[in-house]
Parts: structure tokens; sequence; C-alpha cells
């Protein structure tokens, strides 16, 4: 969905009450075909959406239409997920702090796999797993000490972060879970981060990966699994130039550089990289605001309502869809009664007046997904192509 589309639809997005979320389901067709392109191609290759990316029902449908799994870090994203169309068996449970309720639906359903992430959890999922008459197949999640170039509220590899177990403990977990009747074994995962542009830190990740199966080989441990996590970034600042992401050399570089064994079956998690440019947010332009040094832009958005840019400081490329006057530079800001509530400062657009219509880009990954009711706020609406009688 470029700017001129968008503007072009500015007619049928006048006629909705704002502020609400608007999904190109064209573009993610688009997106979901370069996955499969790269993928398909691959023996024993998997693709899981990251569910907590956006779980809006038509999206989460037409991923599942598209033969992908899901990945999931709740019991409700598992309800979810079943509710629209995927089959449990397809579904992998990931998360570090899972409730019993949680692992009991997911053992009652019959998800494919856990991703485990200490040492307490295996125990507990053993436990219920037990109790149940069932066997719990479980993928270790093992911390690389890897890092990434991204923002340091969302990395995950590294040693000091919240999320798997010690690669050096990853052999005793391996031993521990070998002697519980009621867990089986299956495989191993990893995530380093998220909103990742640099190749490299996956290449490194496969290097550690590799190490690591070195190891287990000379235990004799065999893995079915090797599950990479996701990560893959898009481009927040350009999206109209790159409006799906470059799957290509992502895949390219697990395929040149990880060494999977044979049989080998390897699961990757994407999710921001799958639905962040096919989502945008449509506001309006409340009041232009004259302050002593600078000019505001009060839209009827709100951090309630995207909250990235308040919690990390997340860039989202921004679009007046009703001028093409001169630019001017504005803050534009929520009516939420906080400081943070502001989306950016300094962003140049054209000259706005009250009751134009604002595009807020590239979110369509935790974004509506992440909205509150702060404020005593509703909920912003969610339309897809097919709601809006859009054409391509």
């Amino acid at each position: 969905m470029s700017q001129g589309m968008l503007q072009d639809m500015k007619g049928c997005f006048n006629r909705l009450r704002t502020p609400f979320y608007y999904y190109d389901t064209a573009l993610l067709a688009e997106t979901l075909s370069a996955i499969k392109n790269e993928t398909e191609r691959r023996d024993g290759w998997h693709l899981h959406y990251a569910v907590k990316a956006c779980a809006t029902p038509k999206i989460l449908q037409q991923i599942q239409r598209a033969g992908v799994g899901a990945d999931c870090v709740s019991g409700g994203e598992i309800k979810a997920c079943l509710e629209n169309g995927f089959p449990a068996n397809e579904i992998v449970f990931a998360g570090v702090g899972k409730a019993d309720w949680e692992i009991e639906l997911a053992l009652k359903v019959g998800i494919q796999y856990f991703n485990v992430e200490s040492i307490p959890e295996l125990e507990v999922i053993a436990e219920i797993a037990g109790r149940m008459g069932k066997v719990a197949d479980v993928s270790f999640r093992i911390n690389p000490d890897v890092g990434a170039h991204t923002h340091a509220h969302i990395t995950t590899g590294l040693a000091e972060n919240k999320f798997g177990i010690a690669k050096e403990d990853m052999i005793r977990v391996i031993r521990i879970s070998e002697q519980m009747p009621s867990v089986r074994f299956v495989g191993l995962h990893f995530h380093i981060g998220s909103q990742i542009l640099q190749m490299d830190d996956f290449e490194a990740l496969c290097h550690r990966i590799n190490e690591l199966q070195d190891r287990l080989e000379a235990e004799g441990i065999k893995v079915q699994n090797i599950n990479v996590g996701g990560g893959l970034g898009i481009d927040y600042y350009a999206p109209d130039d790159h409006p799906v992401p470059d799957f290509k050399s992502y895949f390219d570089t697990y395929a040149k550089h990880l060494k999977l064994r044979s049989g080998q079956h390897l699961h990757f998690e994407l999710g921001r990289a799958v639905v962040g440019q096919c989502g945008t947010l449509i506001t309006r332009c409340l009041y232009v605001k004259q302050a002593a040094t600078k000019q505001f832009v009060i839209v009827d958005a709100g951090m309630t309502d995207l909250i990235r840019p308040a919690l990390y400081g997340s860039h989202h490329h921004i679009q007046n869809l009703s001028s093409s006057g001169s630019v001017l530079p504005y803050d534009v800001v929520g009516p939420i009664c906080e400081s943070s509530d502001v989306f950016a400062k300094d962003f140049l657009l054209p000259e706005t007046h009250r009751g134009d219509l604002i595009a807020l880009r590239s979110a369509g990954a935790y974004s509506e997904i992440m909205a509150s009711r702060y404020n005593c706020r509703e909920l912003p609406k969610a339309y897809t192509t097919e709601d809006l009688g859009i054409r391509d």
C-alpha cells in the first residue's frame, strides 16, 4: 500500500470513524507468497507465524489459508488460532511464564510442541502431562548469548536476558528430560531479538547453533527440530521502497551458514516481517496548536492505539492524506494525558489543518494488538481491503 494508494482511499476513509486500523490484504498475500517461494523449495523448512505481532481474526485466517503454522506465547493466542482455523498440530507454544491452565489447554488440544525455557517449567509440564495421561513434546529454548543490532528492549538472546536456558546447561537439561516418561525431547529453539536488519546477526546465530550441535553429537544426542525463531525487521522509514522484506537474504543466510544434520527440520517464527507493512493506523487531526517554539498536530489516535513510539521511541512514517501544501515541521501528538503520548517530533508534513486524515504507516505488527483502554478509550476498529470493498 503506497502513499498514493492511501490518498486515493481518503474518500472511503472519511466515511469511517477514526482512529482505526487498515490492513492491506493484497500486500499481505504478496508477502506470504514471497516467504513461501523461499521456504517451499527447501526440504524440511517450516514457518510458524508469531501471533503476538497481530491477531486480528481476518489476518490470522489469511495467514492460515496460506499454509503457515502458528507460534503462540499464551493460552489466549492458542484459542485465537484454533478459532481461526489453525490445526493444533501446527502450533508451537513458547513463553517464559506458562500458567498451568495454558499447559493443560495445549496438551488437551494436541499442539505440535512446547518451547521450554527453564527446568522448573519442564518439571511442571512433566507433572501436568503425567496427570493427564499425555506425553508432551518439548523443544528447549537455549539462550545462545548472541547479540543483535536492535533496540535493547527487544533483544532476547543475550545471557543477561530473561529468556531461555543457558547454553552451558543444555546437555544437562536434555538428560533430565530423558528421565521423564511424560515428556519427549524433540528439538532446540533459539531467538535473538526483533527488528533485525543485519544478516550478520543471523549468521552469528547459525555459527553458535553449529557449535552446540557439535557438542550434542559428541554426547550421542540427536535433535529432530531446529527452531531459529524470527527477528527479521522491516523498513519503518521508507515503507513504499521496501513493502516486502528481504526474505531472500534472510533465508539464504540460514541455507548457507546453518549446518543441518540429515533429516532435521528447520522452523522459523516470523511475525513483524509477515504483517508489519500491511497495517496502517488512520487518524484525524483534531487541532493544530501553535506553541512558543513549535507547532503541534493533535490527532485523535494516541498511545492507547499505537504504543510503540511511547514504549520504544519507535519511528513510524507519517503521511497527511488530505493536504499537498508546503511542508512544515510538527510534533504529532495524541490526546492521552501523558507527556509520552507523542508519535513524532519535528516531523515534516504538508501544512496540516483540522479534519485532515493522517496515516501512520508500518503499523501491522505490535500495534493494534497492544492497544489498551487507558483513559476509558474505545479500542480501535480494524478493517481489511475486503471490508471496505476495495479492488486492486
